[in-house]
């Protein structure tokens, strides 16, 4: 699909639904693919706003129990907390509304237990109280074993260096990369935040295999090839048949015939909502 294909659905499925659609109704009433979306935009949020809505918007009520209840339904729908990726699939709300409501998006279990409390709520949600009662128990109990990186390996210190207090912020790759390597690392640190799964990277064309949702629950195989700027695969010489995907810093080309993921644009989206 083209772009102004991809927003032409939105606005077909929004008039029949009477709301701007979250991306499992675009899904239900279009028959539009994640693929589909992220071949022109680098989250299903900016594909709203270039069909001229936000799920904030257009009929939905914004106070703080409609949220809240709306991030519980996708709780007992998955069964599970959801990630961000998860919750923007299923969910009626853009995950930059819910971090500025509730300030990080790992605070959603605990205002949910907060708001259920004062709200008196329980008949009909005892499902959903049990898995996040479940998945706070679980994150107490593993405490006392794990570093503030998440990992339970102490390592050993280095005596040849000063040691030093923890980061102060919260990322893998502390500056924007400058070439093809800063490229492929930063992409190793978002790949399951955009839906991938990498199962080889190699020296050869193309860079990368992995794995990648095309729909909910649907996977396919996808050949990658990073680059520091988009136009660097035709310096390279690279043949556009032997690649799905183009992942790299800056999009410069202008007409590209493959698929591109512009991580600049990516990480600055995620920023917002994180």
């Amino acid at each position: 699909m083209s772009k102004e294909e991809v927003i032409a659905a939105i606005q077909q499925s929004a008039a029949q639904m009477g709301h701007a659609p979250s991306f499992a109704e675009l899904e239900k009433t279009m028959r539009i693919s994640k693929r589909a979306i992220h071949g022109h935009f680098p989250s299903y949020r900016e594909a709203l706003r270039a069909a001229g809505m936000d799920r904030t918007g257009g009929g939905y009520k914004n106070d703080t129990g409609t949220m809240l209840l709306d991030w519980a339904e996708t709780v007992r729908k998955l069964g599970k907390i959801p990630t961000m990726v998860e919750y923007n699939l299923h969910g009626n709300y853009s995950l930059s509304a819910l971090t500025r409501r509730f300030r990080a998006w790992g605070h959603m279990p605990s205002a949910l237990l907060e708001y259920a409390k004062k709200e008196g709520m329980k008949d009909g949600w005892e499902d959903v109280l049990t898995t996040i009662g479940m998945h706070m128990k679980a994150g107490e109990d593993g405490k006392s074993t794990r570093t503030s990186t998440g990992t339970s390996i102490i390592r050993r210190i280095l005596t040849d260096r000063p040691v030093y207090g923890r980061p102060m912020m919260d990322m893998a790759l502390g500056l924007a990369p400058t070439n093809e390597m800063g490229v492929v690392f930063l992409f190793g640190t978002v790949a399951k935040q955009l839906g991938f799964m990498v199962i080889r990277l190699q020296s050869e064309f193309p860079d990368c295999e992995a794995f990648w949702e095309v729909e909910p629950g649907r996977w396919q195989w996808v050949r990658i090839e990073f680059e520091y700027e988009s136009r660097n695969f035709l310096a390279h010489g690279h043949k556009m048949d032997g690649c799905d995907l183009l992942v790299c810093w800056k999009n410069n080309w202008e007409g590209c015939p493959l698929e591109v993921i512009e991580l600049s644009t990516v990480m600055e989206e995620l920023r917002k909502i994180g």
